[in-house]
């Protein structure tokens, strides 16, 4: 494991039970890195899933069911990597969630949710990793942010009143810890088809009565000129490269990778 970039270093990557969140893990366990994963589903699953990343990448994986709506157990779970792996070395804040609505019909409790979820969490992480990060002289925050953080869309204000409010959030750490050795990025992605997407295209697909893949054709087309889905896989790739030597002079960077869509 020597010849590894993470080799030694603990990732915690919250919301990676699936989707985006665990692509990014695998990249990362992949590289070395211990993992803590975070976030909601079977325990059973979850289980395996330790298991099966430890054994196929030869790393220490473990699990931690922080509500990232709730400060306490945000806290409980930086000091859980504390006890079981020394600390956090590399934060991925990914975990996330999305409602549809105009602002007028906007639920107050899904406004609530959707920024303590997407915005506020990742205040929580960072403000607690950082002191370590500081005095290592090394670290890496990447935050997932989304194509949302740079441009709107209707019906999502609160989603890209969140990701607006993380890239604002990532700059800021950025500029607090540009003399150090620790970094801050976000990562901007365009259509990934995780079971958020999907649930949009099984929409589509019953609104307009039309096929499961015409749905994702139509879906693309409105927004990603590629025509095609980014996939975790490459995610979890920008995410090696942005803890690696070679990324340690990108800083406060919002990287889009959504196939052509902010180009626009």
């Amino acid at each position: 494991m020597a010849n590894k970039t993470l080799s030694g270093k603990t990732a915690l990557v919250t919301g990676s039970t699936s989707g985006i969140g665990l692509g990014i893990a695998r990249s990362l366990a992949a590289e070395g890195a211990n993992v803590l994963l975070n976030g909601f589903g079977d325990s059973q699953e979850i289980a395996q899933l330790q298991v099966d990343l430890a054994k196929e990448f030869d790393v220490k994986v473990a699990y931690h069911n922080a509500d990232m709506t709730k400060p306490a157990e945000i806290e409980a779970m930086i000091a859980f990597a504390g006890e079981k792996f020394g600390g956090v070395d590399v934060l991925v804040n990914n975990a996330g969630i999305q409602y549809v609505a105009n602002v007028e019909e906007f639920p107050v409790e899904k406004w609530d949710a959707i920024i303590a979820i997407n915005l506020t969490s990742a205040f929580h992480t960072s403000r607690l990793v950082l002191p370590r990060m500081r005095a290592n002289n090394w670290g890496r925050i990447i935050n997932l942010a989304s194509t949302h953080g740079l441009v709107a869309s209707a019906g999502k204000s609160a989603y890209v009143a969140a990701k607006h409010g993380l890239i604002g959030l990532t700059k800021a750490n950025a500029l607090e810890t540009a003399t150090t050795g620790v970094t801050v990025n976000a990562i901007c992605p365009g259509f990934v088809l995780t079971p958020l997407v999907q649930k949009q295209v099984d929409d589509r697909a019953a609104k307009d009565g039309i096929s499961n893949e015409q749905a994702k054709k139509a879906l693309l087309a409105d927004k990603q000129p590629s025509g095609d889905f980014v996939t975790p896989e490459e995610l979890g790739a920008l995410a090696v490269f942005l803890c690696s030597d070679a990324a340690k002079q990108v800083r406060g960077v919002s990287w889009n990778m959504d196939g052509g869509w902010v180009a626009q």
